[in-house]
Formats: C-alpha cells, sequence, structure tokens
C-alpha cells in the first residue's frame, strides 16, 4: 500500500473537491468532482456517496478507482492516488456526511438525508499509487 505523505494531510483537512475516476461498464472513464476524508491511521481515502449512484455501482463491479485532490489556493498542488476500493460500508456513514458537511457547508447536519434513493456509504480507497506535486 502506498502512502500519502504527511505534508498533503492538510489537503484532506480544508474544503479540497477532488475528482473521483471509476470505470463503466464498457470501460470507459466516469469522473465526479465529490467531498474527501483521509483516514490516516488506516491510510484509506474516503469517499460518501448514497447506494445506487454510478460511482457505487462502479465500483462494486469493478474496484479500480482513481482521485484527484487539488489544492483551493494553488492547483499546481496536489496529490493523486490509483487504487483499489477494499470496503463500501454502511457503518457510521451519516456521521460521516455530517463531518463533511460541516467541512464543506460550514453546517452540522447534511441537509438532504432521506431525500436520496438509497441510504448512505463509504467507500474505502486503498492507495497503490500516489502522485504529488507542489
Amino acid at each position: 500500500m502506498a502512502e500519502i505523505p504527511p505534508e498533503f494531510h492538510d489537503l484532506f483537512e480544508r474544503k479540497s473537491f477532488a475528482h473521483f475516476a471509476t470505470l463503466m461498464p464498457d470501460g470507459t472513464p466516469q469522473v465526479t468532482p465529490v467531498w474527501v476524508d483521509y483516514d490516516v491511521e488506516r491510510g484509506h481515502v474516503l469517499v460518501n456517496t448514497a447506494r445506487g449512484r454510478q460511482k457505487e455501482r462502479n465500483v462494486e463491479r469493478d474496484p479500480k478507482v482513481g482521485i484527484e485532490v487539488s489544492d483551493p489556493e494553488d492547483p499546481y498542488r496536489y496529490v493523486s492516488v490509483r487504487g483499489e476500493v477494499v470496503a463500501v460500508e454502511d457503518d457510521e456513514s451519516f456521521e460521516h456526511i455530517d463531518s463533511l458537511t460541516q467541512r464543506y457547508f460550514e453546517r452540522d447536519e447534511y441537509p438532504h438525508k432521506g431525500e436520496e434513493r438509497g441510504p448512505r456509504v463509504v467507500i474505502r480507497i486503498e492507495p497503490d499509487r500516489v502522485v504529488t506535486s507542489g
């Protein structure tokens, strides 16, 4: 497993958006802007989504993914990860989306709970390759 250097951990603690690439059934890439988090203890990049969305369906079928996080103040400073989804978890997904909402919306709770077709899930990505710049 590759590690994200500590000097880039701040990108996961700020309002940094990520571009999450998954593979469609025909092998073409599907890229989505997402909120992103990092589990320092386990070394996993985390993406929260609703079950049934295209990215969730894609990773359930093919766990190979890519994700890039740019510094909102300097887009030439970034971390790019290629890896594999090791879990799609329901546990604590609502607590996790509330935590992300505090960072990205500056609100206590995710405002769209109950409006989505499926329950929230956390996608855990284990990095195989990490590239940084800046």
